[in-house]
Order: structure tokens, then sequence, then C-alpha cells
């Protein structure tokens, strides 16, 4: 039997980058998995894929966390299709980035409803039925630029840090019923999202890290799965840097 065969798997931003790693490597375990994405034609593309990939069960489903109606319309679809959540991955997310001084309302309330108050909608709309199964995993992507700072995303770095203080206290408050709230907080990933900087910018980055190269979005859905797993029913309210060595 594989690890995660009863177990049905959300992710959000499924679609592409550490989401849709971590949808193939739940695929690989056995799980039914469910990919959220903004675009209807983009969630389902990615759902068959990762069918015809691993044999799993999918269901591509379009929602914008920011949206509470519609978070809670792709639950119930989830519950239809599927059956409960057991492990919801909270991974949408967005940058708008520029200088405090400069940041315009819109750049800061867009990130700030994407990264934090999205993980708020979802994972508030699976926990009644984690609490009522007394078992559930919540593993949140937040950044190391959340635990450090960074100058020119205080938006990001605010939803990112925000996710740490919502995750350790959701830990603290499920616990008794074995569900268990991790965050992971990623350093410097190839993904579409780090494409999008200067050249010169990633190529600074790239020498402040210590292992000398950077992650892969495979990497990040390895210790999620390992977060989801039996393996880590003893660790809840952590947070857990996968960044190479930049952040020490």
């Amino acid at each position: 039997m594989k690890a995660f065969e009863d177990k049905v798997v959300l992710i959000t931003g499924g679609t592409r980058g550490i989401g849709y790693a971590c949808a193939e490597r739940f695929g690989n375990e056995g799980a039914k998995v469910v990919l959220c994405g903004r675009s209807k034609e983009t969630a389902q593309a990615a759902a068959e894929e990762i069918a015809a990939k691993t044999g799993a069960q999918t269901l591509g489903v379009q929602a914008d966390v920011t949206d509470r109606t519609a978070v809670e319309a792709m639950i119930e679809k989830t519950n239809e299709e599927f059956g409960t959540v057991h492990v919801l991955v909270n991974n949408a997310g967005i940058v708008c980035d520029g200088l405090f001084a400069r940041m315009k309302d819109s750049e800061w309330q867009d990130v700030l409803n994407t990264d934090l108050v999205g993980v708020f909608y979802c994972s508030r709309a699976v926990t009644r039925a984690m609490l009522k199964q007394r078992w559930g995993r919540i593993i949140s992507v937040s950044s190391i630029v959340g635990l450090h700072g960074q100058a020119g995303q205080a938006n990001y770095a605010a939803a990112k840090a925000g996710l740490v203080g919502l995750s350790k206290s959701l830990a603290q408050e499920f616990a008794s019923r074995n569900i268990t709230v991790n965050v992971v907080a990623p350093g410097y990933i190839a993904t579409a999202m780090t494409a999008s900087l200067p050249e010169n910018v990633r190529e600074a980055i790239l020498k402040r890290v210590p292992l000398g190269r950077v992650g892969h979005a495979e990497e990040v859905a390895g210790l999620i799965r390992f977060l989801a797993s039996e393996d880590a029913s003893y660790i809840t309210g952590s947070v857990i840097q996968i960044d190479g060595g930049l952040a020490m």
C-alpha cells in the first residue's frame, strides 16, 4: 500500500512550480490530488498531466483563494468527488515588488490577500472536517523573506511572516485532534517566479548560497511530502527553511 493511498490532498497554486511538483509527488504516492488554479483550463490541464504521469485520481479546480465563496465551492466540489481533505498545501502566492515609500495600496493589499488571507480562507474551509476525522495536515509555503525581510518586498515579507504566526496559532489549537500545522520557508528555488528576477539579482543571490546552486521545486515537494506523512507526526508549529544555507 502506498503512503497516501487513502488520502485526499488539496494543493493551491498547483498548476506550476512547487505546487505542481507537490501534485506529482503525492500522485506517485497514491493520493487523490486536487489542483487549484485561477484558470479552469490550466488547472484541468495540469490535473490531466499529473494523472497521466502518476496514474492518480486528480481534479483540477478553478478558484481564486482571495474569494471566500470560491474557496468554499472548491471544498464542496472536492468533497463531492473524493471526500474530505486530509492534507492541505497552501502554496498559492504572488509578488508585486517595489520600494515601500512608493508602494500603492493595491500592491500591498493584493499580495496580503493572496498570500495570507487566502491561506486563512482555505485552512478554515478544511478544518471542520479535519477536526471531525481527528487527522489532518496543513502545510503552508512561506519564504525566507518572511523570516528575515527583504528590501523592496515589504508586502511579500509581511504576508509570509503572517503565515508563521497563523500556523503556530493553528498548531496549538488543533494539536489535540491530531492535526499538525507546519510551514516551509524556501530560499532561491528555480520557479517561474524567480525566473522573472533580473539576471544580476539572480547572480547576486546565488553567490550568497553556501551550497552554490539554486534549489528545485521537487526538493521542496519532498519536504512537504515528509511533513504530510506519519513520519512527521510529532512535528507541528515548525518552520523549516529549505534554502541551501542562504539564511544562516
